[in-house]
C-alpha cells in the first residue's frame, strides 16, 4: 500500500501535513514501511531506543513493531512524509516470481536508516503528484509502484532480502522481559499476545503465572507506579506523562492515580 504520513491503510497515496505544531502518539507497525522524510523531523522510540529522522532521510521500518513518535514541523513550515507499505502478500508474490528468499533472520533493530541514493529520491518524487493531487492511484499502477520500490531497495541494499522476505511470525519469547519493556504502549491484549508468540488465552495464562495478576490489572498498576515516579522524583507534570504511560486521557490517569495512591497527581 502507498500512503502519505499516517492515514488508513486503504488509502493508496494521500497528501497530509501539519502546520506549525508538533504531534505525538503511538502505533503498531504491521508491515514493512519504506519512508521519505520530506520536511520536518521525526523522533521514534520503540521502548528501548530513540531514533531521530531528519529532513531528506530515507528509512525502512520493520514490521511487527510498537513505537511512540513525535512529529515536528520545521519553523514556519509543514511536516511531510511519504511512506510505502510493503504488505506481506505483495512480498510473497515477489519472492515467488523472482526467486528471492531470506537466508537468515535479522534482529538488528526495528529501523534501518538507508544511505542516500538517487534512486530513492527519484522514486519518491514520482509518487508526489498523486499524493499532492489527492487522487487515488489505480490498483494496477499501485502494484507496479510497489514492485518498483522493492526492486530499488534490493538493488541499493541486496542484504535487505533477509528482512523483506522473512515471513516468520513472532516466536514465543520471554513474557516478563517483553512486558516490562513495553507496558507503556496502549494496545489491546491480543496485540501483546501476538508479539510474544502466544494465543490470547495462552498469553493470559502465562501472564498470571508470572505476575500473579491479570494483564489489565498489572498494566494499570505498573503504569501508575511509573507515573508516580516521574511526577515525584523527576518533577514532570501529569499532563506530560499520561500519554507516555499508555493512558488515553488525563482525566482517566488522574482518577486511577487518586484511587490508587489517595491523592491527585497534581497534588504531589
Amino acid at each position: 500500500m502507498l500512503k502519505q504520513d499516517k492515514e488508513p491503510v486503504l488509502q493508496q497515496i494521500h497528501h497530509n501535513c501539519y502546520l506549525s505544531r508538533s504531534r505525538e502518539g503511538e502505533q503498531f507497525v504491521p508491515e514493512h514501511v519504506f519512508s521519505y522524510q520530506i520536511s520536518g523531523s521525526l523522533t521514534i522510540n520503540n521502548g528501548s531506543k530513540t531514533y531521530q529522522v531528519q529532513q531528506g532521510d530515507f528509512r525502512l521500518s520493520k514490521r511487527n513493531q510498537l513505537i511512540k513518535f513525535v512529529k515536528q514541523p520545521p519553523p514556519n513550515g509543514e511536516y511531510k512524509t511519504l511512506s510505502i507499505y510493503l504488505d506481506q502478500q505483495t512480498l510473497r508474490d515477489f519472492s515467488l516470481e523472482y526467486g528471492y528468499k531470506a537466508d537468515k533472520h535479522t534482529d538488528e533493530g526495528p529501523f534501518i536508516t538507508l544511505k542516500p541514493n538517487p534512486l530513492y529520491k527519484s522514486f519518491m518524487e514520482s509518487l508526489l503528484p498523486y499524493a499532492q493531487s489527492g487522487h487515488s492511484i489505480s490498483g494496477e499502477l499501485q502494484r507496479l509502484k510497489l514492485r518498483e520500490a522493492i526492486l530499488i531497495l534490493l538493488q541499493a541494499n541486496p542484504e535487505l532480502k533477509d528482512v523483506l522476505f522473512d515471513f516468520s511470525e513472532p516466536g514465543k519469547i520471554d513474557l516478563e522481559g517483553f512486558m516490562n519493556k513495553n507496558y507503556h504502549f496502549n494496545v489491546q491484549l491480543k496485540r501483546f499476545a501476538y508479539l510474544t508468540g502466544r494465543s490470547l488465552a495462552t498469553f493470559k495464562r502465562d501472564f498470571e503465572k508470572i505476575f500473579h495478576l491479570s494483564p489489565s490489572r498489572w498494566l494499570q498498576q505498573r503504569r501508575l507506579q511509573e507515573g508516580r515516579y516521574l511526577i515525584k522524583e523527576k518533577g514532570q507534570a501529569p499532563s506530560d506523562v499520561y500519554l507516555e504511560l499508555g493512558f488515553e486521557d488525563l482525566s482517566h490517569f488522574s482518577f486511577a492515580f487518586k484511587k490508587t495512591f489517595g491523592v491527585a497527581p497534581s497534588k504531589i
